[in-house]
Parts: structure tokens; C-alpha cells; sequence
């Protein structure tokens, strides 16, 4: 397939820059795929489309503070991505700089962060970060929420609390699993009450999911890899479900990669699971767990909006996009979200 087919003209004002002043006032586009239906509704109409004994999966990932600015040894100002954390003294990170730095080189971070590149392996480099408080701490203390590229502002300390999940606990992730922002405590609880099982997976969102594909075949693109842990709890109310006649909803295009990432390590079957994934999936995959998919809508070439199209069909999401676009709906991170039944 060629990365034109998931390609889309947006105009630029429909990128929201700024969360709606309520979490679930947000918008929200009903696909049945399987019958090629659309319905514009609000989020809160959410509930009315769950029953009792469907299940809910929520990424409860916590976005940490990763970005840093700072300056090498030579002067030079930089500016420090953390992908990952290794361990207490030790990062996985992107940096920019207008001459990158060379292993064994010193940088200094906001003005109090001693640090060493250790080396770089690809877009990334290994970074040690020689002080006695722990990376976490460091980050918590110094760091900046690290908002997506395409919102064309500063992160302001009301992002601090709206690009997180009210349920966020793992920390670990440098995005959110936006699908999730537009919870507030009610609708969890409209939808505990009407007897939805809420359950969680944990999937740390790499800054990858905002690299576009660069490549004219999808097949030559490489997956940027990302930690994820599905418990066995999780595992157990699915499985439930299944007997009894539930439906699982996925809960944002990260909580569906960790079930199809478990599932696809092993044949088909949802088991708990801790581990890397780069799994990447495109029109034609068989998916084995949900039945439906709650996303925002995703940047033009991205593996994102190839994920959705294999979930609802290519034709069926291009419509609903054209349809979204047309309606004036808002698109990326802060904007709005659609509900999506699986194609046949």
C-alpha cells in the first residue's frame, strides 16, 4: 500500500490548540462500520452506546515532564527529549541542537543538570545524568510537559492537569493516550453504574506516534517500539465478557496496540503480558479482542490513521474524515473524538 492512500488535506484551524473548557463537553462521531452509518453526537452520549457487561479498557499511563533545555560545554543552546526512561540515573532521549553533540561530551540542563552522552544510536541517544536525585525527580522538578508538535504554543500549567488522564498512574509516557482526555469522574461513574467493566493496560506513548511515515510503501516502515503491561485482571474480565455477551471497547488507538500487541505474541489469545512492542497495524490485520474503538482524529500519513482505517475500513474512515472536516470538527490531541464498530 502506498502512504498516499492515508493521506488527507486538513485545514489548519481545525487543529485544536486548547482543551474544550470541560473534558466530556467534547464532540463525538458515531461509525457503525459494518452498515457504513455515521451520527453526530456530544461525548456525554457516550454511555447511551454501552451496556451492562461491556468492557471498558483505559491506557492509564501518566505523561512525565520531558522536556529539558540547557547548553553544552561549548555553549551551544540544546533542547532534550526524554523517550525513555532507563533507570534512576540513565535516558533514552531525542536532542536538538544545531550541531549534535558527540559521545562522552557534557551538557548542563536548566542550569543545574550535569549530564553525559553516553552515544546515540539512531534518532536517539543515551544520556547519563550525573546528580544525586533520580531522573524522575529531576524531571518533576525541571522538566516541561512536552505537548505535541502540532500545537503551536507553550505548555501552560492548565496543561499540566488536561494533557493527563484522570486516571493516569503508570508514569512513563511523553504523550497522552488522548482518547482518554475527555473523561471526567461522572462519565466513569455513568458508566460503573449502567454495569460497564472499566479495566486497564499500561502502554508508555513514545514521541514516535507523531513522526509522519516517511516512506512511499507502508511495508518499509519502521515501528518505533514502546513498553506496555497487560494484567491479569484485565485479561479476566475480558475473558469473562466474551462468555456472557459483552462487547470490549478500547478505549484510544494505544489500549488497542497493547491487547493486539498480547494477543499477537500469542496466537490470537489475550494472556498477561509485560514487554516491548512495535507492532504495527495496517489495513488487512485481524484484530482479536475489541470490538470497538473510541479515538481522536489522527494526523494525515501517519501509523495512526492506518491503524483506524484497519479497524473500520479504508473507505469508511475516509468518508468519516471528509464528514468530520466538513462538520467542523476538532482534530489531534485536544479536539474531538470518534466511536468506531469494527468492519466485518
Amino acid at each position: 500500500m502506498n502512504i498516499r492512500e492515508f493521506d488527507f488535506d486538513l485545514p489548519p484551524e481545525l487543529i485544536a490548540q486548547q482543551p474544550v473548557q470541560q473534558r466530556a463537553s467534547s464532540r463525538l462521531l458515531y461509525l457503525d462500520s459494518p452498515h457504513n452509518h455515521r451520527r453526530d453526537l456530544q461525548f456525554l452520549d457516550l454511555p447511551d452506546y454501552l451496556r451492562s457487561g461491556d468492557v471498558a479498557v483505559f491506557n492509564d499511563t501518566r505523561v512525565i515532564k520531558a522536556r529539558l533545555f540547557g547548553k553544552k560545554d561549548s555553549g551551544g543552546k540544546i533542547e532534550v527529549l526524554v523517550e525513555r526512561v532507563l533507570d534512576d540515573h540513565h535516558v533514552q532521549a531525542a536532542i536538538r541542537a544545531s550541531h549534535a553533540p558527540k559521545p562522552e561530551s557534557r551538557l548542563v540542563l536548566d542550569g543545574e543538570i550535569p549530564v553525559t552522552v553516553i552515544n546515540r544510536q539512531n534518532a536517539f541517544y543515551t544520556l547519563r545524568f550525573d546528580h544525586r536525585q533520580t531522573v524522575y525527580e529531576l524531571l518533576e522538578r525541571f522538566g516541561h510537559l512536552p505537548l505535541p508538535p502540532y500545537i503551536t504554543r507553550s505548555a501552560s500549567e492548565a496543561d499540566e492537569a488536561r494533557y493527563q488522564t484522570v486516571y493516569a498512574k503508570n508514569v512513563g509516557a511523553v504523550a497522552a493516550p488522548t482518547a482518554g482526555l475527555h473523561f471526567d469522574e461522572t462519565i466513569l461513574n455513568r458508566l460503573r453504574t449502567k454495569g460497564v467493566i472499566i479495566a486497564y493496560v499500561t502502554l508508555h506513548v513514545g514521541a514516535g506516534t507523531f513522526q509522519p511515515v516517511r516512506v512511499e510503501k507502508i511495508t518499509d516502515h519502521t515501528m518505533h517500539s514502546e513498553l506496555f503491561h497487560i494484567p491479569q485482571q484485565t485479561v479476566d474480565v475480558i475473558e469473562q465478557a466474551k462468555t456472557t455477551g459483552g462487547r470490549v471497547l478500547a478505549v484510544g488507538t494505544t489500549s488497542l496496540r497493547a491487547l493486539e500487541a498480547s494477543a499477537a505474541r500469542h496466537n490470537g489469545q489475550l494472556v498477561a503480558d509485560f514487554g516491548e512492542t512495535d507492532i504495527f497495524i495496517t489495513p488487512g490485520y485481524r484484530f482479536h479482542v475489541a470490538e470497538r474503538l473510541l479515538t481522536n482524529f489522527h494526523l494525515p500519513r501517519s501509523t495512526l490513521i492506518m491503524l483506524v482505517s484497519a479497524f473500520g475500513g479504508m473507505e469508511t474512515i475516509r468518508n468519516a474524515y471528509q464528514h468530520a472536516i466538513d462538520r467542523r470538527y476538532r482534530f489531534f490531541s485536544y479536539g474531538d473524538a470518534m466511536l468506531i464498530e469494527k468492519q466485518p
